[in-house]
């Protein structure tokens, strides 16, 4: 059987992977230069940067994923001992390790957190997180098969575990003291483009990755994931085509016929889009009704990211730093509400450069900047960008005691517009649906259609959501249901 998958981020290189692993033909079409999708790098200057996410959790996902083609394929990173440092508009600095113990007790010696309560908190999280994967992560939402098997019992057992009627922030209000330990875990909604007043506090499970097992960092950075996934399907057979641009899937009544794109048009059995949801629809089923329901449901965030070749190193910072809005709510009201960019913004500064010495000349450092956005609504981006600009090296060079605009080397600008020009997010949302409301796990789009055979989708705008260890989720799930509708592939 030939497959065609539109798109070449991790999601569609997964399921590149997963599918010749099954003996399909598979082709994948990409509209820009470069296989990766978001996880893409660029040089500027003497400076190395990955262009897109840069928090990277669940490493063995990466290499079981790689082995499953190739036994031999080892996937090489660095466990990072930081989850964090945080810097608070006060000048309060709170370094977060990794692991739940020494978490609990920098909460207990920066913040006066009981120390036993805070342990408990991410103990419980961890006992959530383990109970849901296999139901809310693993398998689809959307068949019944997947659905009643024994982790779904499990999962029910724990059901007033999850707060299930609460948001991240009131749990977190309830867990914790200190407001600025209830910050440091709202920060987690953001990792789905989510407001933690809006999002259920199912979301909190998001702590046994950032806070227990914490981060790591590829070895080469994080462009090196796609990569090797790239260079692997590459090897089992996969064809790319690299500016090529999916211009409609091809149906005969209700069955995949192929795709038409810029270039020419192909015969397939299946069809894998690992396009925004949203877009596919729009634009390549022009014929079909979209699930309008699903489809309306409120977007996430985007983000403006500076890469700035910084031409002196600081120790005060880290691989990850966050510099805190002092009003957070605020912040979210201005991302979700009024779709403006908040005057005194959480700023993400990452720079690779920390450990991954090659990618910024020695005695210099490579960062990459970050603010949440709204979605493109209309603004006036060219003004707001240059007024946030001035704001985050106003607050940076506060909070690092220095003047910081001088040490601006090179720099290339990333925003909403960029997004959805590049990578097809629409109106520059980044995930897809947002996570603002308790039903929000079941409101995101099957990873099949329900109407037309032999079409699929992976990615963080479908199911299970967003991030890099979803969208690998997304693509083995992709693969079971292929499986299941075509009983001649099993193994």
């Amino acid at each position: 059987m030939k497959v065609g998958i539109i798109g070449s981020g991790i999601g569609a290189l997964a399921s590149a992977i997963e599918l010749t692993r099954l003996g399909l033909d598979v082709t994948v079409f990409e509209s820009n230069d470069q296989i990766g999708g978001k996880i893409v790098e660029q040089r500027i200057g003497d400076f190395r940067f990955d262009m897109g996410p840069s928090v990277f959790t669940e490493p063995l996902l990466v290499q079981n994923l790689l082995k499953s083609l190739d036994p031999e394929q080892e996937f090489a990173f660095h466990l990072l001992t930081e989850s964090c440092r945080y810097f608070f508009n006060d000048g309060q600095k709170v370094l977060i390790p990794t692991g739940k113990e020494r978490v609990a007790q920098v909460l207990h010696a920066e913040l006066g957190e009981d120390e036993l309560a805070a342990q408990r908190f991410l103990t419980k999280m961890e006992a959530n997180y383990k109970t849901i994967y296999p139901v809310f992560i693993q398998i689809s939402l959307h068949r019944f098969k997947h659905l009643f098997a024994k982790p779904l019992f499990k999962a029910l057992s724990r059901l007033f575990q999850y707060g299930l009627h609460q948001t991240m922030h009131s749990q977190n209000q309830q867990s914790f003291v200190n407001p600025k330990t209830v910050q440091i875990f709202d920060r987690l909604a953001t990792y789905n483009g989510s407001s933690p007043y809006l999002a259920p506090a199912m979301l909190n499970i998001i702590s046994q990755l950032e806070f227990n097992d914490g981060p790591a960092l590829p070895v080469g950075g994080m462009v090196q994931i796609t990569r090797r996934a790239h260079q692997l399907a590459l090897a089992h057979g996969v064809k790319f085509k690299t500016n090529e641009r999916v211009l409609e899937i091809l149906l005969q009544k209700q069955s995949i016929q192929g795709l038409k794109t810029s270039k020419g048009t192909y015969a397939f059995d299946l069809v894998v889009s690992n396009m925004d949801i949203h877009y596919t629809y729009e634009r390549l089923l022009p014929t079909i009704k979209p699930p309008r329901f699903l489809l309306k449901q409120e977007k996430s965030s985007s983000a403006v990211v500076f890469y700035w070749g910084m031409a002196r190193s600081f120790d005060q910072l880290g691989v990850h730093n966050i510099f805190f809005a002092a009003d957070y709510q605020a912040e979210f009201k201005a991302l979700f509400e009024t779709k403006t960019l908040y005057s005194d913004p959480t700023i993400y500064v990452h720079i690779s450069s920390k450990i991954e010495t090659a990618d910024a000349p020695a005695g210099k450092e490579n960062w990459f900047v970050m603010v949440n956005a709204p979605i493109n609504v209309g603004q006036d981006w060219d003004n707001e960008i240059q007024l946030l600009r001035k704001r985050i090296i106003a607050k940076l060079s506060k909070s690092l005691a220095l003047d910081i605009e001088p040490f601006i080397e090179v720099e290339q600008i990333n925003e909403p517009r960029l997004i959805d020009e590049r990578y097809s997010g629409k109106q520059g949302s980044i995930y897809g649906n947002a996570s603002n409301n308790v039903f929000s796990a079941f409101l995101r789009h099957p990873n099949f259609s329900k109407k037309l055979k032999g079409l699929y989708f992976a990615g963080v705008t479908v199911h299970p959501g967003g991030g890099i260890p979803l969208a690998i989720n997304s693509a083995q799930i992709v693969a079971r249901c292929i499986q299941e509708d075509f009983p001649s592939l099993q193994k």
